[in-house]
């Protein structure tokens, strides 16, 4: 499986992610599949609920995000595909806490802030049976970006 995201969606990931920092910025992607492909239309930032001194390690969404993420993806003509979030000063990496709390099939990127600025970002996809995440191929899709441009 892939994710597919243009440059523009995923420039409103880091702007979102430098903003909150240094704490965990999160929120939700949202988009279609299209074969072995998730490919991402939108992302839709999201408040981190997380206790405030825990912030800069932990993301919460709470119920009440999910379900209107799910409202607005039926409204849209969209899934959600998964859930992005950053870690401050910190590798684009799975934590032990992220293990605990995703969901299978769903994406999870991450996106690395240093110091207030973005760096890598990688994908990652929790096993069905829970045990680990394998890594999602992100593909910077500029097919994508040039329909952004022309609508």
């Amino acid at each position: 499986m892939t994710l597919r995201i243009s440059a523009g969606v995923y420039a409103a990931i880091c702007a979102h992610a430098e903003k909150v920092y240094p704490e965990e910025a999160a929120g939700f992607l949202f988009g279609r599949l299209d074969g072995d492909s998730r490919v991402v239309e939108t992302a839709l930032p999201q408040d981190n609920h997380f206790e405030t001194d825990q912030r800069r390690r932990r993301y919460l969404i709470e119920a009440e995000d999910m379900l209107c993420a799910e409202q607005f993806a039926e409204e849209q003509g969209f899934e959600i595909l998964g859930i992005f979030h950053s870690h401050p000063d910190h590798p684009p990496e799975p934590s032990r806490f992220d293990l605990e709390w995703s969901l299978p099939w769903f994406s999870y990127l991450i996106t690395s802030v240093y110091n207030g600025k973005t760096a890598a970002s990688r994908c990652w996809r929790l096993n069905d049976d829970r045990s680990q995440f394998d890594e999602e191929e992100i593909e910077w899709s500029q097919i994508l970006e040039m329909k952004e441009q022309s609508e």
